[in-house]
């Protein structure tokens, strides 16, 4: 595969680099891609170094994937640009998650949606891809009938601005701010910008994604609170199932899912912590009790790397199943 990364200068971008080369994703020709001010720089992948290229070369080159983190803005000007020339599109903003042209893939739950017409295909929310593949299999063998989520979200998730404003906090040095507040020693429930129903664009994401890719009938509400934590996303989840279960059959459905590791020993104090999780591709699910104020309740905690899972790996591996199939 001839495959660009587009920001790959980015967060996001240096992180999928490392997972292509960790999943031995078939190149044959790497081209990164960034802003113009990042054009011309070197970087270093498998032992040889590359060029930073623009936008406008990498079309060009016609590579036949290109893995896009670098931003919505982005994404809606120069995606349909690559597919023009015949590429496959895998964009990780949200530019493209909720159009209804192009599907929103967790390779888990839905892969098997993709064909090849699929030139632009979306990748969901970080904190909506762990949340729905902890989901998915619960909803498929017991019904879910709604969701309660509050999410313990990285700084990783806002980027490097986020992380320097936290490292200065902590060294008592003055900078840039990436939020409103302090981030250090506190909980900031606002995770991207407010809308006009109060809710917060990341709040509203875990409702309408998780619609699209599950079961538009889910009914979802959810709070978002940002935390200075850097390896990964925690979620609180409260769900009402159609039917009665026990915590055993919960535990079952869950083990038996690729992708999910059931961390439930509370006896040992073993629980999902983003400490572990940070550098991982699993994600983490424990904690697991019912809800005693209902009937059909259910609790859990969630835990994944938001880089990984949330967004790098499972953008690589969208790209794997679309190699597999012979879909690029």
């Amino acid at each position: 595969m001839r495959v660009a990364v587009v920001g790959a200068t980015g967060m996001v971008g240096e992180v999928m680099l490392q997972v292509l080369a960790e999943r031995q994703f078939p190149i044959s020709e790497l081209i990164p891609v960034a802003s113009a001010r990042s054009v011309g720089k070197q970087l270093e992948y498998q032992g040889k170094t590359y060029t930073v290229v623009g936008l406008e070369d990498a079309v060009a080159l016609k590579p036949d994937v290109a893995l896009f983190s670098s931003g919505g803005d982005t994404s809606l000007a120069w995606a349909p640009k690559f597919a023009a020339v015949g590429c496959t599109v895998i964009d990780n903003s949200s530019a493209w998650r909720m159009h209804p042209d192009h599907k929103l893939i967790v390779p888990e739950i839905n892969a098997n949606e993709l064909t090849a017409e699929d030139k632009i295909i979306a990748n969901p929310n970080c904190s909506t891809i762990q949340m729905v593949m902890a989901l998915a299999p619960i909803h498929r063998a017991f019904g879910i009938e709604r969701v309660v989520v509050s999410t313990y979200q990285s700084i990783t998730g806002t980027g490097v601005k986020a992380v320097q404003q936290l490292e200065n906090e902590y060294q008592g040095i003055e900078g840039e701010m990436a939020y409103p507040h302090a981030i250090h020693r506190n909980a900031l429930p606002h995770c991207d910008v407010f809308l006009d129903n109060r809710y917060t664009k990341e709040e509203m994401k875990l409702v309408n994604e998780t619609h699209k890719i599950l079961d538009p009938n889910i009914r979802v509400t959810a709070t978002a609170v940002r935390i200075p934590v850097v390896g990964g996303h925690s979620e609180s989840v409260n769900l009402t199932l159609s039917r009665p279960v026990e915590l055993e059959e919960v535990r079952r459905v869950l083990s038996e899912t690729p992708g999910v590791v059931v961390q439930d020993d509370i006896q040992n104090n073993d629980y999902p912590m983003p400490l572990q999780a940070h550098g991982k591709d699993d994600v983490f699910v424990g904690r697991l009790r019912k809800d005693t104020s209902q009937d059909n309740g259910l609790n859990l905690w969630i835990v994944a790397d938001n880089l990984r899972k949330g967004a790098a790996t499972n953008t690589v591996q969208i790209a794997e199943y679309l190699v597999e199939q012979n879909l690029i």
